[in-house]
């Protein structure tokens, strides 16, 4: 059997990332900086295939491993490898970094439409009012005197139900069945949805 041919000296033995990852989580600063050698360039992977942008791609990088630092003492080995643990990481970070991204743009671009609003038109607002009063004024002519008068007396003047049932000389329930009738007709000519 061959052996394997290196260019150079012979690589050397793969650290036992689990072992590192429990040290690290013991506050071991050499441990730390041999799981940095030992996954930089995957994570660095993973988030450049997320992210597809090399300057956030490094950014991302450098978070998830700060993370690994300060999290290496909630890594369970029995829940996976620590590889796995950190490419997790990396990934969840680099898609939060892409949804923060584009939710910013999303932000961005509703703002520079509200700025692009047109300006209110206050020869159109009044030509609109005209025309809502006029509406109003053709659809009180279709109610009946006594109804007419009550929703005058209720809405225009302020009165209150008591107040207009003295002033009409009635009885409180037949303003009230009468102010009912009334603003039913009202909606009804004015094409309102209840």
């Amino acid at each position: 059997m061959k052996e394997p041919v290196y260019i150079g000296s012979h690589p050397a033995a793969t650290p036992d990332l689990q072992q590192l990852v429990h040290e690290v989580a013991l506050g071991d600063q050499e441990a730390f900086a041999a799981v940095y050698d030992a996954v930089a360039g995957s994570v660095l992977g993973v988030a450049r295939a997320v992210l597809r942008d090399q300057a956030q791609s490094e950014e991302v990088a450098q978070e998830v491993l700060v993370e690994v630092w300060r999290t290496a003492p909630r890594y369970r080995p029995d829940l996976g490898t620590a590889i796995n643990w950190i490419l997790t990481l990396a990934h969840r970070r680099a898609v939060d970094r892409v949804r923060s991204v584009e939710a910013a743009a999303a932000r961005d671009t509703k703002a520079a439409l509200l700025e692009h609003q047109p300006a209110y038109d206050e020869v159109t607002e009044q030509v609109e009012t005209r025309l809502e009063q006029e509406q109003v004024r053709r659809c009180l002519r279709t109610l009946t005197e006594l109804q007419r008068q009550s929703v005058t007396l209720a809405y225009y003047r302020g009165l209150t139900y008591r107040e207009v049932a003295e002033a009409l000389a009635l009885p409180l329930g037949t303003v009230k069945t009468r102010l009912r009738d009334g603003l039913i007709r009202l909606r009804d000519c004015l094409g309102v949805t209840a």
